[in-house]
């Protein structure tokens, strides 16, 4: 495996990563998801042998490789990164998962059964393109499963503490909603996730923390400073009600216009 940019972080949180979630919940992801969230909202996106499933800004495809393992289906994994997805291709070679190296959006066309963004919307500031795209790459009555940072937009001085606040772009829940109405998904099932994300995020702060002279010798103190202080961040957000953290199940209309009362 070639080592570039995405190879020394993988292997130098894994450990605390994997220190960090309860027993059976680590499966690879780089997020706050706990894998039974992940198969709870790929069973609730109706997820199961044979659907065709497009998994957008996939990383590492931790989560991806677990729901293709766990149900059955067949995957496609799009990432911008190149190294993240060496790795993902590496770790799936006994699954039917297929990946390609891409910008979001566009995005590719399809039709699916169902299309995953997960804990990355947050990082599109032009929100309603990427809806459209989506929509357009379900088949009637496919399914759109993600999870949602929720929130006012970020002041100026919280861009200013936020690493990386160039992809930081909360959106309020009431505004996501118009969206997905506007391009024909219709939500059939939405969980609040802050507080078990909240507890994932102070533990991974701690194991960060505990790991913290192994993970400095591999990707450096300072890239390990922001990610400290970037969860740091998340975490008070959580615990003060600053940031939401959702996970939704659209639907795409048979028909324009259309409602029906199925729900997943």
């Amino acid at each position: 495996m070639k080592q570039d940019e995405r190879t020394p972080f993988v292997q130098a949180l894994r450990r605390a990563r994997m220190s960090a979630y309860p027993p059976g919940e680590f499966v690879g992801q780089e997020s706050f998801m706990r894998a039974s969230e992940i198969r709870s909202l790929a069973t609730q996106a109706g997820i199961a042998h044979g659907e065709s499933v497009l998994d957008l800004c996939c990383g590492v495809a931790g989560p991806g490789r677990f729901i293709t393992r766990e149900l059955g289906c067949t995957y496609l994994g799009v990432d911008l990164s190149a190294s993240a997805i060496e790795i993902a291709r590496e770790c799936a070679r006994d699954l039917p998962c297929r990946f390609e190296v891409s910008r979001i959006p566009p995005i590719p066309p399809g039709p699916f059964d169902v299309v995953l963004l997960f804990e990355t919307m947050l990082a599109f500031p032009e929100k309603e393109t990427l809806l459209k795209e989506i929509s357009g790459a379900l088949k009637p009555g496919g399914r759109f499963a993600f999870t949602l940072e929720e929130g006012l937009p970020l002041a100026e001085a919280e861009r200013e503490s936020m690493p990386d606040a160039d992809t930081v772009w909360l959106t309020p829940l009431q505004e996501m909603l118009t969206r997905l109405e506007r391009v024909g998904l219709v939500v059939r099932w939405r969980d609040d996730c802050s507080r078990s994300h909240l507890a994932v995020a102070d533990s991974l702060i701690d194991a960060f923390a505990a790991d913290a002279a192994d993970i400095a010798a591999q990707i450096g103190p300072r890239a390990l400073e922001e990610l400290l202080a970037a969860h740091r961040l998340w975490s008070n957000w959580l615990r003060e009600g600053r940031v939401r953290k959702f996970a939704f199940v659209a639907e795409k209309a048979e028909t324009p216009r259309t409602s029906t009362t199925t729900s997943f």
